[in-house]
């Protein structure tokens, strides 16, 4: 997949405009807070209606506007296609090749990897940040764990609501909790099966380009334990004892105690978990072998390779990792966006950074 051209108009500090992309390598270079990151996020936004810096869309809209919107139009492997977002502060209009669709058929259209400075938080922030960003990262590429996401989180919500009016006796409960099982042990099933396939890219890539005497590794820690090697059924039934089990613990406070949202994935470096005993540089080190091996992975699934959005390359990592990735990146045949302090000597479209304008720069 490669990002043809995009268009923003009224997002945060940049001056509304058109810029035609290089399918290989782009980079954009400025100083700080002159709107690069801004940039990278409108083409992530325009790629997965979603921001990676905020929920809240009032951020997103220019100050004293009403309005904003994105346009992207790409390539995959059978035609040109378009994408964009229009948005005020009440409602958002997802629209795929001038036709309005909805977003769970947007999400996934085109497939984008984004690495930014905070995605640190993956490894040293809550279990919360980390199922997030794995449920995204699977629906990217998987409509079946979309659905499936959609159809546990609405569930979720209705049993917590029976749970706290201790009404377990209605008919309809017993149907809910049900499909609650169902789609609670299909969720489950596929993160098994996608850690397994990534912790191997996880690790390659670690030891490729970081250290290649430090084995890197992913496990899914599951409400129910270990559950490795069980069939779905067998999944289904740990399930359900799993909720007798918790029966009196979910009536007292009446909220559930089980379920995929109690899940966490955790990452060891030399079989330490890399939380507490990685360095900083280890640590970046490990997220970004984590977003290439999402890239393997979304070109397995899909097919095709995603876009690559690298925000604050320059001073994210050392002189030796930052040399290191240039030089992969370089090899790879994907479409890469970059924002940085600083020029690279790569054979890249440069574009410069300045007080929210982009413009296009001669090598």
């Amino acid at each position: 997949m490669k990002i043809l051209k995009i268009s923003y108009i009224n997002f945060r500090n940049l001056k509304d405009k058109n810029i035609n992309l290089s399918p290989g390598i782009n980079l954009f270079v400025g100083k700080n807070g002159q709107g690069k990151t801004s940039i990278a996020e409108a083409m992530y936004f325009a790629a997965t209606g979603k921001s990676f810096r905020t929920s809240k869309y009032s951020e997103i809209i220019k100050y004293n506007r009403l309005k904003s919107g994105c346009y992207i139009e790409y390539q995959d492997n059978l035609s040109d296609k378009s994408l964009s977002i229009k948005f005020n502060l009440e409602k958002k209009i997802y629209i795929y090749n001038k036709k309005n669709i909805s977003y769970e058929d947007y999400y996934g259209k085109l497939n984008v990897v984004s690495f930014i400075p905070e995605d640190i938080e993956l490894i040293v922030g809550s279990p919360s940040v980390r199922r997030r960003f794995f449920n995204s990262e699977i629906s990217q590429s998987n409509e079946n764990y979309f659905y499936n996401i959609r159809q546990y989180n609405k569930l979720l919500k209705l049993r917590n609501k029976y749970l706290k009016s201790r009404n377990l006796k209605d008919d309809m409960y017993h149907i809910y909790e049900q499909e609650f099982i169902k789609y609670g042990s299909l969720i489950i099933q596929k993160r098994v099966e996608y850690v397994k396939n990534i912790s191997i890219l996880l690790n390659l890539n670690y030891r490729k380009l970081f250290d290649d005497k430090k084995e890197l590794n992913l496990n899914y820690s599951c409400f129910l334990g270990d559950i490795k090697k069980l069939e779905l059924h067998e999944i289904q039934k740990k399930f359900k004892e799993s909720i007798i089990k918790n029966y009196n613990r979910e009536m007292k406070y009446g909220y559930s105690f089980v379920g995929p949202q109690k899940d966490d994935f955790v990452f060891f470096l030399n079989e330490k978990e890399a939380k507490s005993f990685s360095s900083q540089g280890e640590k970046k080190s490990i997220v970004f072998s984590l977003k290439l091996a999402e890239l393997d992975m979304i070109l397995k699934e899909k097919r095709e390779n995603p876009v690559f959005i690298i925000d604050d390359l320059s001073s994210y990592f050392d002189k030796i990792r930052k040399d290191n990735i240039i030089n992969f990146l370089v090899r790879r045949n994907i479409q890469v966006m970059i924002t940085s302090t600083e020029k690279f000597k790569i054979n890249s479209k440069n574009f410069n950074v300045c007080e929210g304008d982009v413009c296009y720069e001669d090598n």
